[in-house]
This record gives C-alpha cells, sequence and structure tokens, in this order.
C-alpha cells in the first residue's frame, strides 16, 4: 500500500506548524496547571480553548483538502475519491 501526501508549500507548512506549536504549548500549560493544583474552571477554560483550537486547525486542513486534492482527484475522473470524503466528514463528527 502506498502512502499518499499532500504537497505543501513551505508557507503553508510553516502556518500549520506554528499553529501546532502554539496548540503544544496550550496543552503543556493545562498540565501544569494541573500539577499546580489551578481551579478546575481555569482548567476547563483552557481545554476549552485547545479543543477550539484544533477543531479551527482540523477545518483549515480539511478546506485545502477539498480545494486540492479533491478537485485534482475529480478532475481526473476518480470519483471514489467522493466516498473518501464522505467517509472523513463522518469521521470528523
Amino acid at each position: 500500500m502506498t502512502l499518499k501526501e499532500t504537497k505543501r508549500s513551505d508557507t503553508d507548512k510553516k502556518k500549520l506548524i506554528t499553529r501546532l506549536k502554539t496548540i503544544e504549548g496550550q496543552v503543556r500549560g493545562v498540565s501544569l496547571m494541573v500539577s499546580e493544583n489551578r481551579y478546575c474552571n481555569d482548567i476547563l477554560i483552557q481545554i476549552s480553548a485547545i479543543n477550539k483550537s484544533l477543531k479551527s486547525l482540523g477545518s483549515e486542513i480539511l478546506k485545502n483538502h477539498l480545494e486540492t486534492c479533491v478537485v485534482r482527484e475529480i478532475k481526473k475522473d476518480n470519483l471514489e475519491v467522493l466516498d473518501e470524503v464522505m467517509n472523513l466528514i463522518r469521521r470528523l463528527d
């Protein structure tokens, strides 16, 4: 089985990695909050912020996937990609 890959520009990769590093920092912050016995409410608010950050990142990657990979496959008359996208959307829920 061959692994599929998506070619991204250096600029796009840098933006995605920067966002991921921000999310990593948020997670480390929550870990520190737990170890410092911070108030549950404060921790939950930070977890909510992490979830929103991940969801936003996922939406951006999905948008790019639809605009590039999926469109390319449809132009090649590979309509099986639509089943792949539908399965992906089901899993993202």
